[in-house]
C-alpha cells in the first residue's frame, strides 16, 4: 500500500516508497553504525553504569538456601509399573529379553 501511495504525485513529498520496506519490521529501528552519534552498545553501557551508581552495593556474603543432590535416573519400580499400566510401555523386566 505504501508503495502504491508513494507513486502518487500529490504524495511524492512524503517519500513513502523510501520507507515502504519498514512496514511490519519488528527489529531495531535505529542505526547500528559506529560513525553515527552513538551506538546501541554505548547506550547499554551508559545504562549499566547508571544502574551500578544508583543501586545498593552487593552484600559481602552469599546465603545458600538449597542443597542439590543426585537422586537417580528413571522411574522407581512402582512408578515404572504404573507407567506400563497406563501407557502400555514394557517394564524393565519385559524390555530386557534375550533372543536366541
Amino acid at each position: 500500500m505504501a508503495w502504491a501511495l508513494g507513486a502518487r504525485d500529490d504524495l511524492k513529498h512524503l517519500n513513502l516508497r523510501k520507507w515502504a520496506h519498514m512496514l511490519g519490521f519488528r527489529g531495531h529501528f535505529s542505526t547500528k553504525t559506529r560513525a553515527y552519534s552513538t551506538t546501541l552498545g554505548a547506550l547499554r553501557a551508559a545504562r549499566a553504569a547508571w544502574h551500578r551508581r544508583h543501586s545498593a552495593p552487593p552484600s559481602p556474603t552469599t546465603l545458600v538456601l538449597a542443597h542439590w543432590a543426585y537422586d537417580g535416573t528413571g522411574l522407581t519400580p512402582d512408578l515404572e509399573r504404573l507407567a506400563a499400566l497406563i501407557g502400555g510401555i514394557p517394564t524393565r523386566a519385559e524390555a530386557v529379553t534375550t533372543h536366541a
